[in-house]
């Protein structure tokens, strides 16, 4: 197959499902930073982003979704803080807060570095979320760089050595945030894992104190 690239006004999304499924990777904006991704069902295909940006297999890919309803596909929402995450994604969603959950069987232990928890996003972009709700509304992904290049915030920032590495790249301009997303785990007692697109102080008006005190 023929690398494919498009730019907002010419995307072929058939055509890009079709390259997906076939197990390529695409190159695409987001709310935050361009991504790279490929279909959840082959460990192949994951093990591919790994080879593009020289990765290490020991950090774990994100999965960005194309709706909500998608989150319990892969992930657990742990019961003691369904309230909180519930409330976290009507306030921070679509957009730059990464949830993490304790994962699934059917998530390739691959992309998790075999751990036990998994990454969850959905991203506040047009043509994200249509890419990735051809792809099943589950795209494993990762910064659109190799391991130790600055994040592109821009296509402009792409590598052109990155690029030559996958099979479809998207140029959808400058991403709207231009800041990676806030990292919060969820899976047991709330914890702040990176910040970015989201304050700890905006996180804490919505659910309150992270280390547990509850905020008055």
């Amino acid at each position: 197959m023929d690398k494919k690239e498009y730019n907002a006004l010419n995307i072929n999304y058939e055509e890009i499902e079709r390259y997906l499924r076939a197990g390529k990777l695409i190159i695409y904006p987001t709310d935050t930073v361009y991504g790279v991704g490929g279909i959840i069902e082959s460990e192949e295909t994951i093990e591919n982003i790994y080879k593009a940006k020289e990765r290490n297999f020991k950090s774990p890919l994100i999965v960005l979704v194309s709706d909500v309803e998608k989150i319990e596909k892969i992930a657990y929402i742990n019961e003691k803080n369904r309230e909180k995450i519930e409330k976290l994604i009507k306030r921070f969603w679509p957009g730059g807060l990464t949830i993490i959950l304790k994962r699934k069987d059917n998530v390739p232990d691959i992309m998790v570095s075999g751990g036990a928890t998994v990454g969850v996003r959905m991203p506040e972009h047009e043509i994200a979320l249509n890419i990735i709700s051809r792809a099943g509304g589950m795209l494993p992904t990762t910064s659109a760089n190799i391991s130790g290049e600055a994040t592109p915030k821009s296509y402009l920032e792409l590598s052109e050595e990155f690029k030559s590495r996958i099979d479809i790249i998207v140029d959808g301009g400058e991403c709207p945030i231009g800041s990676a997303s806030t990292i919060i785990d969820m899976s047991d007692e709330p914890k702040i894992l990176r910040l970015g697109a989201i304050s700890v102080e905006e996180i804490e008006k919505v659910i309150g104190k992270i280390n547990g005190e509850e905020k008055n």
